[in-house]
């Protein structure tokens, strides 16, 4: 594929997952025709676009559970879904990943098992989340934004280097939305981890230190927000998406509208 500005531009020696020339096709369809980008290690890096660009796909490629017709997905320096990156790497879905009749501390304990990690890392992982007042709390009668958190508590109990968040705001309130973001930057800076995030909401832009900007499977961008803007001369990420459609609707002289599901 044509690279853009900044496209890979973290290069393989620093970065937490590389992808070269994905192609993955659902229900006999190209999702991915020919997707080469990498993801730099140590950075909240957010993947922006449409609902139905492929954004999903790509996710369940790098943590391994996707079936793709050709091309490689590294992580860490191992092939994505290699058993050396069970503890590596975790997952959060869109979809609910706790349960419901469970309290916080029991659902925490019970992923702490699955991964073969002590009850203390449990523990400490609702720490991270700042749910220590709602430990003994069943998740069904938790909020929204709490239930987003124990679902990063669970998937944070095997110390993963690498955080694959899909869509974890979508439905949230704009107040929560500012602290899940604001817990993704401190486990960035702080603790030094990749967090890999989707979104189809432009303005969460600003939030991230580098932006993958996604379409119909195609990178469109791969840069920083600064970056991005001074590209396109927009004033913000959604008319910076739009312009960049825009210009490849006009190269290739195929229509703006439509976008795949």
């Amino acid at each position: 594929m044509t690279q853009h500005a900044g496209s890979a531009a973290a290069g393989a020696s620093d970065a937490a997952v590389v992808v070269e020339h994905l192609r993955v096709l659902r229900g006999g369809r190209e999702v991915l025709p020919d997707l080469t980008v990498s993801v730099p290690r140590g950075q909240v890096v957010g993947l922006l676009g449409p609902s139905g660009g492929g954004k999903s796909t790509l996710m369940r490629a790098v943590v391994g559970v996707q079936v793709v017709e050709s091309g490689t997905v590294t992580v860490l320096g191992e092939e994505a879904g290699s058993a050396r990156l069970r503890t590596r790497v975790a997952y959060v879905t869109q979809a609910p990943s706790v349960y419901g009749d469970l309290t916080v501390r029991d659902n925490a304990r019970y992923f702490a098992s699955v991964l073969g990690v002590d009850a203390a890392a449990a523990d400490r992982a609702i720490g991270a989340v700042d749910l220590d007042d709602h430990a003994d709390a069943r998740v069904e009668n938790l909020s929204g934004g709490q239930r987003s958190r124990i679902s990063l508590a669970c998937a944070l109990v095997g110390d993963p280097e690498v955080l694959v968040l899909d869509e974890p705001t979508v439905g949230l309130d704009p107040v929560l939305r500012r602290d899940l973001w604001g817990m993704f930057r401190r486990l960035a800076q702080e603790e030094g981890r990749t967090v890999f995030v989707s979104s189809h909401v432009m303005d969460e832009a600003v939030r991230c230190d580098r932006l993958l900007l996604l379409r119909e499977g195609r990178v469109l961008s791969d840069s920083t927000l600064p970056e991005l803007l001074e590209r396109t001369g927009a004033p913000d990420a959604e008319q910076a998406f739009l312009a960049l459609v825009d210009a490849e609707a006009t190269r290739s002289g195929r229509p703006t509208g439509g976008e795949a599901a």
